[in-house]
């Protein structure tokens, strides 16, 4: 399992000392400790909190399921791109909360090897968004959410697919 995005390998805590935005992180020098404490005392947070919560949201996962996951690559980003808000025919960039951008793993072995790694993006702003309008569920199993419902398309699972396995529980 990698976590990156288009800065290769700079890591979150050396971006974050280097006072840039953060919107990817390496799995490997990542920190793992989620963010304790009250959110109200703090400003929102950040590019940087947001890996660190889907970084022990993955964690969390069963195994099977993080192994299974392969190589996909991880990316927070404040909004998805005007390019893929365009393409998926999506006006207001807080309707997306996250995307999964690659072949399945269910159609990968009739198409060889993979171009390039299949990416999760996580989108910082709407999910903040989503958070604020519930005021139903903590910020951390909100990230976790929409990073499994990515994770699911990964493995070939639709938008059904995944509504049906979350109204099952």
């Amino acid at each position: 399992m990698r976590f990156g995005g288009q800065r290769g390998a700079a890591t979150i805590g050396a971006l974050a000392r280097r006072g840039r935005a953060v919107d990817s992180w390496d799995m490997t020098d990542a920190p793992i400790d989620a963010p304790t404490g009250s959110w109200t005392e703090q400003p929102a947070p950040s590019l940087d909190d947001f890996a660190r919560l889907a970084r022990a949201a993955f964690d969390a996962l069963p195994e099977p399921f993080r192994q299974a996951a392969g190589e996909v690559v991880f990316r927070i980003d404040d909004f998805a791109d005007e390019e893929i808000l365009a393409e998926m025919e999506i006006e207001d960039p807080f309707e997306l909360t996250g995307l999964y951008h690659g072949v399945d793993i269910g159609r990968r072995d009739g198409l060889g090897a993979a171009i390039e790694p299949s990416r999760v993006f996580l989108y910082r702003r709407p999910i903040l968004d989503e958070w604020c309008e519930r005021g139903d569920i903590g910020l951390s199993d909100l990230i976790a959410h929409v990073l499994i419902h990515e994770i699911g398309h990964h493995f070939g699972l639709t938008d059904d697919d995944i509504h049906a396995i979350e109204d099952a529980d």
